[in-house]
């Protein structure tokens, strides 16, 4: 099968990171694609970057489409323009946060989200809302790390993540932590070692969840707001995302 991986960001880095996790955990007959827009922001942090990284991100799910994805995976964590993806592709698509939830939500009673910036807390929380599991999550952390920190390999990254991994299991009672950043696909081997609790990262639990859709021939209910977009005229700069 083959599974698309969009990066909404335009940071090369990243996406080849983001490719590497998902490789490591695929199938072997699974072919990982990824791509990342030519426009928009190089990092996602806030509502803000998220708007103008979603046309873009469109963009490579809708070419993705027509080059034979069986299935398409979203690597940003607050599940960036997923909706609208949902609507717009013919195969299934899943955001690499509401299958990091779900996964966690099977091993631990209670789990903790850290991700990156404060800026990040309430979109993540508003996920977990919308997806039912804000009960499941003692609580969001951040590490206050900027997403771009995570490439640079002599940053405090790790450390500041591996505190708040900390302070989750002794102020939260959490018994699984879940990466809030794409960016940290690399990290949670490592820190499930050290801290001796199951920790999930996003890319790897999307890569599995999407395998078993495209393994069961699921895909998008078209029986509601998942509905093929009405054809329009869209004017200017987004005239060739026009449905």
């Amino acid at each position: 099968m083959r599974l698309h991986i969009v990066n909404p960001n335009t940071t090369a880095s990243m996406t080849a990171k983001i490719a590497t996790a998902a490789r490591a955990v695929a199938l072997p007959d699974t072919m990982i694609d990824a791509r990342q827009p030519d426009m928009g922001p190089v990092s996602i942090e806030g509502f803000y970057d998220e708007a103008f990284a979603v046309p873009g991100m469109l963009g490579c799910i809708r070419d993705a489409d027509r080059d034979g994805a069986d299935a398409h995976i979203i690597a940003c964590f607050d599940d960036t323009g997923l909706d609208a993806a949902r609507a717009a592709a013919k195969a299934p698509v899943i955001g690499i946060g509401e299958a990091a939830f779900h996964m966690a939500s099977l091993i631990a009673a209670r789990f903790a989200v850290v991700t990156t910036l404060g800026v990040s807390i309430v979109p993540i929380e508003h996920n977990l809302q919308k997806y039912g599991l804000l009960a499941r999550c003692a609580r969001v952390r951040a590490a206050e790390v900027p997403v771009l920190a995570l490439e640079e390999r002599n940053s405090d990254a790790l450390g500041k993540i591996a505190a708040e991994i900390t302070a989750a299991m002794r102020d939260d009672r959490a018994e699984a932590i879940v990466l809030g950043c794409a960016g940290m696909a690399d990290l949670a081997g490592e820190l499930a070692a050290k801290h001796g609790l199951p920790v999930v990262d996003g890319v790897a639990a999307a890569v599995t969840l999407a395998e078993g859709l495209v393994r069961l021939g699921l895909k998008t209910s078209r029986l509601g707001p998942y509905a093929a977009p009405g054809t329009k005229t869209y004017a200017g700069l987004f005239s060739r995302f026009q449905p």
